[in-house]
């Protein structure tokens, strides 16, 4: 995580302003490049903040190269990657491109990372990775403003050939700790989230969803995504943990999981999650009763 500032403000993001001012040193990337290595490591992403606005990206990119890294990722919003940018990346030893489309229309797109004109700019940064020769993946957040969108995104996805997706799951922590409005019931949006699998079925592309329990998934079970599961080192400019220790990742098991075919390998559900709408639907797909109760209410909205 090379640093939490960004060219975006997405209204979702976890990231404070504060912390916006917090980077890592190119030195310090370097000896984490390196320590890696040495630590058997051969797979690297870098992200942020937005790693694309870092005048060091291309050095660091070539020093993992260097050390022997042969799956050199970067999580981008897309924004700049023009063709000069995108071939230098390539050039210097990126291997795979996740751009973050957070929703596929344009005044929703422009209205959720708070700027505008930006949308051509996205659109045209994933037509590029795409028509290059590297892996495009993309991402889309679900939340309760998006997710009804999630079929008909990934049909657009689809449309513009990217062949493998990612849902994330919105989060309530740090900056986005009090939009609780924004995390909606698990439960309401598998509908649409179940929709956004046949359309990627359909169209021969590869969708997985993070941060939903395989209980809850159902028949979709198999598309959870548990990148905490591989051993993945996370270095912030605070602090290195491992992923499955980081707050975005579900670690929370509630009574109802003890049984369940999936507990030795499902990480379960995010704690945030629970604080608001507490263990019931976990309960329900497990045919018992629920134990914990929400500890955090939904705003009242005056009529």
């Amino acid at each position: 995580m090379l640093g939490y500032d960004c060219n975006l403000a997405c209204d979702y993001c976890t990231i404070t302003v504060p912390m916006r001012a917090r980077a890592l040193s190119s030195r310090a990337v370097a000896a984490a490049l390196r320590e890696g290595s040495r630590d058997g490591f051969s797979a690297v992403s870098f992200t942020g903040g937005e790693p694309t606005i870092r005048a060091d990206l291309l050095p660091l990119v070539r020093e993992a190269r260097r050390l022997g890294y042969d799956d050199i990722k970067v999580q981008t919003n897309g924004l700049l990657l023009s063709d000069a940018n995108l071939s230098r990346l390539l050039e210097a030893g990126v291997t795979r491109i996740h751009v973050s489309i957070h929703t596929h229309e344009r005044e929703a797109y422009e209205r959720k990372v708070r700027r505008s004109d930006v949308y051509d700019a996205m659109e045209s940064g994933l037509r590029r990775v795409v028509a290059a020769n590297v892996e495009a993946h993309a991402d889309l957040i679900v939340e309760a403003e998006t997710m009804h969108r999630l079929p008909d995104a990934v049909r657009w996805l689809v449309e513009r050939g990217v062949q493998r997706g990612f849902l994330w799951y919105v989060s309530l922590t740090d900056q986005n700790r009090d939009r609780i409005e924004s995390l909606p019931r698990i439960r309401d949006a598998l509908p649409w989230m179940h929709q956004a699998f046949r359309a990627a079925e359909a169209g021969g592309m590869d969708l997985r969803s993070l941060h939903v329990p395989r209980c809850l998934l159902g028949e979709d079970a198999e598309r959870a995504h548990d990148p905490g599961a591989r051993r993945v080192r996370v270095i912030t400019p605070e602090a290195t943990f491992e992923l499955r220790d980081a707050k975005l990742t579900p670690g929370m098991h509630v009574p109802a999981c003890s049984g369940c075919e999936h507990e030795d390998y499902c990480p379960g559900i995010r704690r945030d999650y629970v604080e608001v709408f507490g263990d019931e639907e976990i309960a329900s797909a497990r045919g018992v009763a629920p134990r914990i109760a929400p500890t955090r209410q939904l705003p009242v909205v005056a009529s």
